[in-house]
């Protein structure tokens, strides 16, 4: 599969605007387990509207600004480079991989700050829509002006693309499954359950589960159908690719990267289209008193920093999903550049070798497996370091890469943020999301600092050379969670602070209807 990890949630388990709130009745409204709108229905979710959710994600797929970008962007670096292998950038002369992380984790830093100002818009208000047209409308034209940047003496150019590129691919995934919550909860199937549950005809874990049901059945429609149509589009772009004869020429090979980014993206815009017009546009969480869109984001935050201290297990859980996100973003990088120079960035190749990672990425796999799968990848680089027989030095190591990466690390995309639902207390969804988004955006723009770093630091500016670093920190994640995180102990630590809640709210309903009473 291209894309990547979407940032907020691949498959969100927020149940409804209501829950989670802000202010100080929030507690109380943490009780409801329905929101307003599944009894309105003007907003029940039809079947073409599910069917454009699934649509917009086919063409948001990360064929452009995630994975052909980069390989443009660090074409036409090595082309200005010449022999030398290095080039001014940042105030220091760097080699070509260590620019590209450099770029990468400028990138992720400015999407913190853009989250953290307008990530609320995701969750509050009614605004969210309007920002993915106009995010996805920027993204389009990053896409459509790579067509004119395929020459050496345009790579400054090329790392202003690459750079805003990746913070409007990730910021649309964001606010696009922002929309999921609402739109399985407004499900016909949910809405009855909804309707029964309120009516006293099932208990509060029969609608949770029907609940989960649902929302697990279109996360798993959604990311099997993304990758079924990322084959078909690559499928295309070998035709397209052979149509602009990019075997001729290092030129028309430079001239077919530009092609097909632009391609993709009308793709991806054609595709885009039915969401923009289906989409039913759901209220999100109401702003508390006394807040605005921008400081509710913060206050959010805040609140789930100081809830997780009183759950270990979500703790464990959050410091192993900083430290295996921050490997696996930067790994993945870091073997992305090592396999563009060994495949001499031949276009052809690149794409033959995003087919045979696609079609296992439909598959699924476990949370312990992807971490220790994770932490052999990067041992596997490391050796590379000392001995150039292998260790992603030959084009058979990334073939085989490719389907090892797809069976058994890109389903940690979606399986992590499944984790992220088993340790967050019921109800606390919105703020538990919150904050494991901006934790993994944080550790994103970390990796690829250090280990452009670590090459810089190198004698001989070994592109290799940051295994070390990687290697030691999936290790390290792997152990945590393999070790330490007990989704038993958490389940009964969540039940024991939703009591604890519970009893906070009972004493101040005590203390308020004293208080009229004295009155």
């Amino acid at each position: 599969m291209a894309s990547n990890d979407p940032g907020f949630a691949v498959m969100p388990t927020a149940e409804d605007p209501t829950k989670g709130g802000i202010g100080k009745d929030s507690e109380a409204g943490d009780e409801q387990p329905v929101a307003p709108d599944q009894f309105d229905l003007k907003y029940e979710t039809s079947k073409w509207e599910i069917w454009a959710y699934y649509s917009y994600y086919i063409g948001n797929n990360g064929l452009t600004l995630f994975n052909f970008a980069p390989t443009a962007f660090q074409n036409l670096l090595s082309e200005a480079a010449g022999d030398a292998g290095t080039l001014q950038f940042a105030g220091v002369n760097r080699t070509i991989n260590s620019i590209v992380l450099v770029c990468n984790g400028i990138s992720f830093a400015i999407q913190i700050v853009l989250f953290l100002i307008i990530g609320s818009y995701a969750d509050f208000g009614h605004s969210r829509p309007n920002i993915l047209i106009v995010l996805s409308i920027v993204a389009f034209a990053i896409g459509f002006g790579w067509m004119g940047v395929h020459t050496a003496n345009k790579w400054h150019v090329a790392a202003g693309l690459y750079i805003v590129g990746l913070i409007a691919y990730q910021t649309t995934l964001t606010f696009w499954t922002a929309a999921f919550p609402g739109l399985a909860r407004n499900t016909h199937q949910l809405r009855v359950k909804a309707e029964q549950y309120t009516a006293g005809k099932i208990t509060r874990d029969q609608y949770d589960y029907a609940d989960t049901l649902q929302r697990s059945r279109l996360s798993n429609m959604a990311f099997y159908i993304q990758s079924c149509g990322e084959i078909v589009i690559l499928a295309v772009i070998v035709g397209v690719l052979y149509g602009v004869n990019v075997t001729a020429s290092e030129a028309n090979n430079n001239y077919g990267l530009s092609v097909l980014i632009a391609f993709a993206t009308g793709v991806w815009l054609l595709l885009a289209l039915p969401w923009f017009i289906l989409e039913k546009r759901r209220p999100g969480q109401p702003l508390p008193p006394n807040m605005n869109i921008v400081v509710v984001g913060f206050w959010q935050l805040y609140r789930a920093i100081t809830h997780i201290w009183r759950l270990k297990q979500s703790l464990v859980y959050l410091i192993g999903y900083f430290l295996l996100g921050d490997s696996l973003n930067t790994t993945v990088t870091v073997i992305a550049t090592l396999q563009n120079e060994v495949v001499e960035y031949n276009t052809l190749t690149l794409t033959y070798l995003l087919l045979v990672g696609s079609p296992p990425c439909a598959s699924s796999s476990i949370w312990k497996l992807e971490a220790n799968a994770l932490t052999f990848s990067d041992g596997w680089g490391m050796i590379g370091i000392w001995t150039q027989t292998f260790g992603f030095h030959h084009v058979w190591e990334f073939w085989v890469y490719q389907t090892f990466y797809g069976l058994f690390v890109c389903p940690w995309y979606s399986y992590s943020q499944i984790m992220i639902s088993e340790v967050t207390p019921r109800g606390k969804e919105f703020l538990f999301f919150s904050l494991f988004s901006i934790i993994g955006k944080t550790s994103s723009f970390i990796g690829p600092l250090v280990s452009s770093a670590i090459i810089d630091a190198s004698p001989h500016g070994n592109n290799s050379t940051p295994f070390y670093f990687l290697f030691g920190l999936s290790l390290l994640s792997a152990g945590l969670l393999v070790a330490f995180l007990d989704l038993k102990k958490s389940r009964a630590e969540q039940a024991r602070f939703l009591r604890d809640e519970e009893l906070v709210r009972e004493k101040l309903k005590f203390e308020a209807g004293n208080g009229s009473l004295g009155s």
